[in-house]
């Protein structure tokens, strides 16, 4: 059995301003920027309530989108429940893996990065793929 959730919302920003970025979408989501942003990040994590989805504003080098972040406690074992579900490996990373689901939209899977993923991940049946 393998527990995931949905941990992020990345907004991809092909810019050279990412501070500029992340104010907008700081002032149209009403989440604060963090006190604190160093000068050359590629990303800036705005600063949700406690126990809601992150939205993260990221520096990238391909077009501007949105993509979802997976958390899981085994990235192997989601990666293959998603792909018995008919999503595709793009790359794989050190500490996670980038997957397109098949109505073409990519996707990440990775490691829990907010707190509660104990009480409120999804747990999953590894032999299968049912929710339990």
């Amino acid at each position: 059995m393998h527990r995931s959730r949905l941990g992020n919302i990345v907004i991809d920003c092909n810019t050279g301003d990412l501070l500029a970025e992340a104010r907008f979408w700081s002032q149209a989501l009403g989440y604060p920027l963090p006190e604190k942003i160093e000068d050359e990040t590629t990303y800036i994590q705005l600063q949700t309530p406690p126990g809601e989805v992150q939205v993260i504003i990221q520096r990238v080098q391909h077009e501007a989108r949105a993509h979802l972040d997976i958390d899981t406690d085994s990235i192997a074992d989601e990666v293959a429940r998603l792909e018995g579900l008919g999503a595709s490996v793009v790359t794989r990373k050190e500490a996670w893996v980038v997957m397109q689901a098949p109505s073409g939209h990519r996707f990440c899977v990775g490691s829990p990065y907010r707190a509660g993923f104990d009480e409120h991940a999804n747990h999953w049946n590894t032999n299968t793929d049912g929710k339990t």
